[in-house]
């Protein structure tokens, strides 16, 4: 007999499909099709994509059913149809890609009932892509500046702008051996560091105003070439979203929407640095001082994108290993879009050094001297 899917896992799955439907319900067909921004799909794409991915998990790969529209495949597989060409290619549009969602539901919940979940990796997997789509669908959201791109209610973190002092030593990285975790977050492994100071909050609108102020996009001396001339070239003044103003937010909430080029920018100004993911997965689970303020914002590190040691792609090597090396740097934590299920102390997010659509901030560290 099947091993059942358990009514957690059945309460994520409906929840997640409740989320991304909830996102685009309020949207015109006219708008879910149209290419909001250069570095983003159109909506509709992404709900052929999320609903295409489930049908070759579940259905297909765990159900060995044949695919529901084979012909779509290759339409909404993201490495044989990158991001520049999705708008102009024949995906589905109106009433039909709800269907393609429903119908691929309705096959994927067929397959659960007939065989369970195995193991669960499969299923979990699905669910928690379906999720981080979420989170991209709100990014495209923010840039067309529709429903959905920003939070109803921000967080404010109270703590006091000042630093948690982390011992050196050695510390146990990554996810455990049980459990699920993405590939790139295994194998766990031991890392020997020196003793640091971490900002006990992330940076807030306010101190991100007074480096604006402080001629914060002026002064060449803060800015490594790279970002100087990236800079330069996209006449870059002040962080995504803001108005010539300043923020639309309070000035003790997270800033937001900012490149890896202006964190790093940031910190040297203030005589900091970025953190390691070493040193911010150590600060992360170092429980005598916790950081606050985790989860309001993707915060960059200075961490380029590799693999751990003993890396081993599963259960497809598209998910990071074709990432790896030195144009991505790594971001740790969550943002407010982030699903609850997805939000863990050693998931890692990663992006080239000039994107600003994601929900990224900063944390500074320094050394101790």
């Amino acid at each position: 007999m099947a091993t059942a899917v358990t009514p957690a896992l059945g309460h994520a799955l409906r929840h997640a499909r409740e989320r991304t439907l909830a996102l685009v319900a309020a949207v015109p067909h006219d708008e879910l099709e149209r290419v909001q921004h250069p570095l983003m799909s159109p909506l509709a794409w992404d709900l052929g994509h999320i609903a295409a991915y489930e049908d070759l998990w579940l259905a297909h790969r765990h159900g060995g059913e044949p695919l529901l529209r084979g012909d779509l495949a290759g339409l909404y597989d993201a490495f044989e149809t990158p991001r520049a060409v999705r708008g102009d290619i024949p995906f589905l549009r109106g009433d039909q890609v709800f269907e393609y969602l429903a119908a691929v539901r309705q096959r994927a919940l067929d397959v659960l009932e007939r065989l369970g979940p195995g193991d669960g990796t499969v299923l979990e997997m699905v669910i928690r892509h379906e999720s981080q789509h979420n989170e991209t669908m709100r990014q495209t959201l923010f840039l067309a500046g529709l429903p959905g791109g920003r939070p109803e209610r921000r967080p404010v973190c109270a703590a006091p702008d000042d630093w948690v002092q982390v011992p050196g030593g050695r510390f146990e990285m990554g996810a455990p051996a049980t459990g699920f975790a993405f590939d790139n977050e295994r194998p766990r492994h031991a890392v020997e560091l020196a003793a640091f100071r971490i900002a006990r909050r992330p940076a807030t609108n306010g101190s991100w105003m007074h480096f604006c102020e402080g001629g914060g996009y002026e002064r060449r001396e803060w800015w490594s070439d790279e970002g100087w001339a990236w800079k330069e070239e996209y006449d870059i003044t002040h962080p995504e979203g803001w108005t010539a103003g300043g923020p639309t937010d309070d000035d003790d909430q997270p800033v937001l929407h900012v490149s890896w080029f202006e964190a790093d920018a940031f910190a040297r100004a203030h005589g900091a640095r970025l953190p390691t993911e070493a040193e911010w997965e150590r600060a992360a689970t170092w429980t005598q001082e916790p950081l606050q303020g985790v989860g309001h914002a993707w915060e960059w590190t200075s961490s380029h994108f590799h693999g751990y040691p003993g890396f081993v792609a599963y259960p497809y090597r598209e998910y990071s290993e074709v990432f790896f090396g030195d144009r991505y740097r790594v971001l740790r934590g969550a943002s407010w879009a982030t699903e609850a299920r997805v939000r863990s102390p050693t998931f890692r997010n990663w992006d080239l050094p000039q994107r600003r659509q994601i929900f990224a901030g900063v944390r500074l560290a320094k050394d101790v001297t």
